[in-house]
């Protein structure tokens, strides 16, 4: 009931100043604008902000001036991934980024697997080496990548932590693809 209640809110606040398009940093975000809404009236243009990126990429409004001559591996985000089938705008974005070349964990995109903060994993206590991040962040290493990209910020600690557990020489960071798009411009 809460839930309809603050959707029922916001949907009169939305009709109030005529909005009709809305960017999510949240992939969780996304998915509830997207698939709750509509249902409960609310029916708008939802873009993740990697798609928004990529509009703007597209449409030569957005502009990089420098390289980011980095290896970069990209983890998708359960809720945009598996449960929205938003897989190429973020890749897409990383692509155009000059210098940057990106490589792919061998599970991706609809095989793609949980960074290991779903579901409240992140604050469930288990062993190093049986954690989701360590495993997910052994994937990502396993490809060498200056940088693991992320686009949700859910997304961000456990395969950072998954990299301060294994990278021994603490070369590779985790990084948001916004991140990356301001290293370049």
């Amino acid at each position: 009931g809460l839930f309809e209640m603050l959707v029922e809110q916001n949907i009169n606040l939305f009709k109030k100043y005529d909005i009709n398009r809305i960017v999510t940093l949240s992939p969780h975000s996304y998915n509830t604008f997207k698939n709750d809404y509509p249902r409960l009236g609310g029916n708008y243009q939802v873009q993740h902000y990697s798609q928004f990126l990529l509009e703007l990429i597209d449409e030569g409004k957005l502009h990089f001036s420098k390289n980011v001559n980095k290896v970069v591996t990209y983890h998708d985000p359960c809720f945009l991934g598996r449960h929205n089938n938003v897989y190429e705008a973020p890749r897409n974005v990383l692509e155009a980024i000059p210098g940057l070349t990106l490589v792919e964990m061998p599970r991706n995109r609809e095989a793609s697997f949980c960074c290991g903060g779903g579901g409240g994993r992140m604050w469930i206590v288990e062993r190093s080496e049986n954690r989701v991040s360590t495993i997910r962040a052994r994937e990502a290493l396993n490809t060498k990548p200056d940088i693991i990209a992320i686009a949700c910020p859910f997304c961000h600690i456990p395969p950072e932590d998954g990299v301060k557990t294994l990278d021994e020489y603490g070369n590779t960071v985790v990084k948001d693809i916004v991140e990356l798009v301001d290293d370049a411009t």
